[in-house]
């Protein structure tokens, strides 16, 4: 499920997780797996931005590899 969330979507849940367990108003199991997926989700967006910035790195590198020759 989670695999398939951009990281836009990603982080929106993210952000409404957080707000439903600052209120504090929802009972202790169902705020450990909310939390338990919002621990899910950070990974998946860490994992994604380490994906990008290789990425991105190995662009750069084409690029400045182009421009040396």
């Amino acid at each position: 499920m989670n695999n398939e969330m951009s990281f836009k979507q990603s982080m929106k849940r993210i952000d409404e997780i957080l707000e439903l367990l600052e209120k504090n108003e929802i009972e202790l199991e169902e705020a450990m797996k909310l939390f338990e997926e919002g621990l899910q989700l950070v990974n998946q967006c860490d994992a994604q931005l380490k994906s990008f910035k290789d990425k991105m790195n190995e662009l750069v590198s084409e690029y400045e590899g182009d421009n040396h020759e």
